[in-house]
């Protein structure tokens, strides 16, 4: 091929095909290698590409598939000649410049280890940061809102229905309304009630919204057990330990989605959802409505303790492998340890009486659940 004059049409003994980037059709051509490459079909108008401007395209084995920078962006010649197609490599100098080169790759790679980086400090330090500051600061209307949503969904989850039995309802209520006084929460913001569920367990929800779970009133022994663990959950409340929670483990799905390709964030909304449900806190979080609860129970002259002993009986020993929500909080031979050393006689008056206490127990019916 190289000995042919620069003027002459270079002929290969397969065909060579061009797409002119405007039209689909398939285009069998000569080529002429002179100043620059021509391209000639029969009874059509020559094509000319400058050499500077050719680059190479991906293509199968076999085949030379170049592009050319001045021509439309979809025009395409594929060379199937070996012998033509190292002729015209040969003149193009440029073919490869728009390739990546080992040095471009190495800072590609390192660029994106440094942002994989920052995501995990951003994770790590930045969103529970972030957390910490926004959860107080969100409107009450939105984070209504938010346990409204989150509400229907744990419903849906532990019955569907609130037990509503009207003597064990009242009961209930006041037992509440008792914790809720001493911890200062406002009237408005917060709601109670109790879901048919077999799993022993309590949760509060964004917007004042606390539930507990029928199989945990089963599983207590006195109202003051019972209470010991709403006083816990009003802590998580009044420090925006669930608005924190969603925060931090939305804003933390959302960033680890972006670092492996969900840019929807859908496991962010997952994330979120799911967390409400599980309730799960952090240890300070857990200390902190520890000491909350103890604090409630002492202004209303009960001890701390029979609400550790409970949880003590379903969890068991350092959470004694028992599948249960409240095994995500797991009750330590120090927790018990620290509301035994709050334990006071008791100064002030029962909680509720004998009979509220066992229309209570019946508040969701006889039967078993």
């Amino acid at each position: 091929m190289s000995e042919l004059s620069p003027e002459s049409p270079t002929q290969s003994a397969k065909p060579t095909i061009f797409f002119d980037g405007v039209s689909s059709r398939r285009r069998q051509v000569t080529l002429t290698l002179g100043d620059a490459l021509e391209i000639v079909e029969e009874g059509g108008a020559p094509v000319r590409w400058a050499y500077a401007d050719i680059r190479r395209a991906d293509s199968p084995a076999g085949v030379l598939r170049l592009a050319c920078t001045s021509a439309p962006s979809l025009a395409r010649l594929e060379i199937r000649d070996a012998a033509l197609a190292a002729d015209v490599t040969a003149r193009c100098m440029r073919l490869d410049e728009h390739q990546t080169s080992r040095r471009g790759v190495a800072k590609i790679v390192g660029w994106s280890v440094a942002a994989a980086v920052s995501i995990v400090c951003v994770v790590l330090f930045g969103v529970p940061l972030a957390a910490d500051r926004l959860a107080p600061l969100v409107p009450k209307p939105i984070e209504r809102r938010i346990g409204d949503a989150s509400e229907v969904q744990v419903k849906t989850i532990f019955g569907g229905k609130a037990c509503d039995d009207p003597a064990g309802k009242a009961a209930f209520v006041k037992l509440v309304n008792r914790l809720r006084d001493a911890a200062g929460l406002d009237d408005d913001s917060m709601t109670a009630g109790v879901l048919p569920s077999s799993i022993p367990n309590a949760f509060a929800l964004p917007g004042g919204k606390v539930y507990v779970l029928k199989a945990l009133i089963d599983k207590a022994q006195t109202p003051d057990e019972l209470a010991g663990i709403l006083a816990h959950e009003l802590g998580h409340l009044k420090h925006y330990d669930n608005m924190r929670g969603l925060i931090y483990n939305g804003g933390t799905s959302f960033l680890i989605g972006l670092l492996f390709g969900d840019v929807t964030g859908s496991s962010a909304v997952i994330f979120a959802s799911r967390s409400v449900v599980e309730a799960s806190y952090s240890r300070e979080a857990e200390t902190a409505a520890d000491a909350f609860a103890i604090e409630i129970m002492h202004k209303l002259g009960r001890s701390p303790k029979p609400a550790a002993e409970l949880m003590f009986r379903i969890t068991g020993k350092e959470g004694g492998g028992l599948t249960s929500i409240l095994a995500s909080h797991p009750l330590t031979e120090d927790r018990l340890a620290r509301m035994t050393k709050e334990d006071r006689p008791a100064s002030g008056p029962p909680l509720l009486t004998d009979k509220e206490w066992q229309s209570l127990k019946l508040i969701c019916g006889s039967g078993k659940i």
